[in-house]
């Protein structure tokens, strides 16, 4: 089995920072691509920003410039720091991996979600 398991959720005022984590354990071979969603009330989960093996990184355009992902290959862990937080934000993320596993499978895991909330 696989496991995604995030940390570093929680209150923040607007302008604030916070630092996701996720970290991948189990049968796994190797990561394609790593990934953080995100879901507000009453909208579609949408792609946050986005990893792959090489290093190329992709953001949605309302975070780009504020926040920043990346990866440690060797720990099978991906990090978003969110900087100049908005209220616009709050979310609960998600964090997704493309993997190969140790049984030679390929598929897309998520995490558990952890929310995160911009309010004064």
């Amino acid at each position: 089995q696989v496991q995604l398991v995030e940390s570093g959720g929680g209150l923040v005022q607007p302008g604030g920072s916070l630092r996701l984590s996720c970290a991948a354990s189990g049968i796994i071979f190797s990561i394609n691509a790593m990934g953080w969603y995100r879901q507000a009330p009453g909208k579609e989960r949408e792609l946050v920003a986005a990893i792959i093996s090489g290093g190329s990184t992709n953001y949605v355009d309302s975070v780009k410039g504020r926040f920043t992902i990346s990866r440690d290959n060797a720990k099978n862990t991906v990090y978003l720091q969110m900087n100049s937080l908005k209220p616009e934000d709050t979310a609960i993320y998600y964090c997704n991996a493309n993997l190969l596993t140790n049984r030679g499978a390929t598929g897309q895991y998520w995490g558990q979600g952890t929310q995160v909330t911009v309010s004064s």
